[in-house]
């Protein structure tokens, strides 16, 4: 296996890392509310809409860190190889899954991990084993 020195970039991991860990930390400890985008925008599209200010912050921040980042020359520039058709379907079965798992990624992962919740621990796995599984069918079994 072969590492691209080029895109290989642990500092700037490291940091998006510590901002994705405060930003959480600050969510829980300000408003006591779990940093799960799949809960954060749920929470918008359900009736009756209640906590729409803070919500409505945390998924613009999310959107303006990028625009920001381009702005100052920095684009954050993701290369997907994938049709419209491809990346709708992929949505709608992430957003299956995260109904299923009671939570997404960040909400399990960053969020349920770290209060030792037993159940994230389990649902972070599984995330990742399919995610693994996937692109090993993938890249080997497909030869895509």
């Amino acid at each position: 296996m072969m590492i691209d020195l080029s895109h290989f970039t642990p500092g700037l991991s490291l940091i998006g890392g510590l901002l994705i860990g405060a930003a959480a930390a600050v969510l829980v400890l300000f408003n006591g509310r779990i940093a799960g985008i799949s809960g954060i925008l749920g929470g918008l599209l359900s009736l009756p809409r209640k906590d729409m200010a803070w919500r409505i912050t945390f998924l613009l921040g999310m959107i303006g860190a990028p625009v920001i980042a381009n702005l100052l020359d920095k684009p954050a520039m993701a290369q997907i190889d994938a049709s419209w058709g491809g990346i709708l379907v992929a949505g709608f079965l992430v957003g299956l899954g995260t109904r299923y798992a009671s939570g997404c990624t960040s909400g399990h992962g960053v969020c349920g991990i770290s209060r030792g919740a037993i159940r994230s621990l389990v649902a972070t796995l599984t995330f990742m084993a399919t995610g693994f599984l996937t692109v090993f069918v993938q890249r080997h079994l497909l030869g895509g």
